[in-house]
């Protein structure tokens, strides 16, 4: 496991390093040509409509997902009859494949197809909903698809945590008088920090990466409207044959989550240094 780790994911980043700054065309090669692809990247209209996209996709999907899906938690969390049933219903998007959910839910946004032409067809002939085809609005759909289909591993996540809280607390909670959704909200809801952080970290990296989903749904138009990292790094190796310009834009990928991982690092570092402080006598 070590040595595969080592030789795929490590030396595989290193080369992706490497050749970022080389001119590698169609095959990659060792003439470096210092910042050089880096500057053209951030002079690319299409990488910057991309970088621009990614915020609002991640922030957006990242917060919603993280909402829904602890409300799921919470509502999962009351000892419902059929919980098992519900919890397969809920997590079956994630185990869907990204290209499924892409295009169901092109089917959905469609006009003439989904939920638009269904409300018409119901007299509701005012109504209108298709963000796809506005180059405005179109990364909205796509983050409704990408809520649908990470809401529900969230949910799983936070009951998982929400599950593990003393029982004692929940007692003493009622016995105080204090209300369910408070006791949810300012009790529970910090003493699952670890469920939340698995979260947050599984969503960040699913938002990095995001490619199926614009292929499936968009093809990253209309224009470049939803153009993507992980799309701009494909079409630069395989379309455009210019490898040293998508390894330098799967080397800016690679950063935030570099960074959410530092930052979850020394997170956990201070935890345990105060627990060991703690302990200390």
């Amino acid at each position: 496991m070590i040595a595969v780790a080592v030789g795929v994911y490590v030396i595989g980043i290193a080369f992706t390093f490497y050749w970022s700054f080389t001119s590698s065309k169609l095959f990659p090669n060792n003439n470096l040509v210092g910042l050089d692809q880096y500057r053209r990247l951030w002079s690319s209209d299409r990488w910057l409509v991309a970088v621009n996209n990614i915020w609002i996709y991640g922030v957006l999907l990242i917060v919603f997902s993280l909402v829904f899906g602890y409300l799921l938690a919470v509502f999962m969390d009351q000892r419902i009859r059929q919980e098992a049933v519900l919890r397969s219903i809920f997590l079956y998007p994630f185990a869907m494949s990204l290209i499924v959910t892409g295009l169901i839910w092109q089917w959905m946004l469609d006009p003439n197809l989904g939920i638009e032409q269904t409300l018409h067809g119901w007299g509701w002939t005012s109504f209108h909903f298709s963000p796809l085809v506005d180059p405005e609005t179109a990364i909205y759909g796509l983050v409704i698809a990408g809520i649908w289909q990470g809401s529900g591993v969230t949910m799983a996540i936070l009951l998982a945590g929400l599950r593990g809280v003393d029982s004692e607390i929940w007692k003493a909670a009622r016995v105080d008088g204090i209300p369910t959704w408070r006791v949810y909200l300012f009790i529970a809801l910090p003493m699952i920090r670890g469920a939340l952080a698995t979260a947050f970290v599984l969503q960040c990296v699913g938002v990095v990466r995001v490619y199926d989903l614009i292929v499936a749904m968009t093809g990253g138009g209309p224009g470049i409207a939803t153009q993507m990292p992980a799309v701009y790094v494909i079409q630069m190796i395989s379309s455009s044959q210019n490898v040293g310009q998508g390894m330098a834009a799967a080397t800016m990928m690679l950063l935030p989550i570099l960074v959410v991982l530092a930052f979850g690092g020394l997170a956990m570092w201070r935890r345990r240094r105060r627990a060991a402080m703690g302990a200390t006598p």
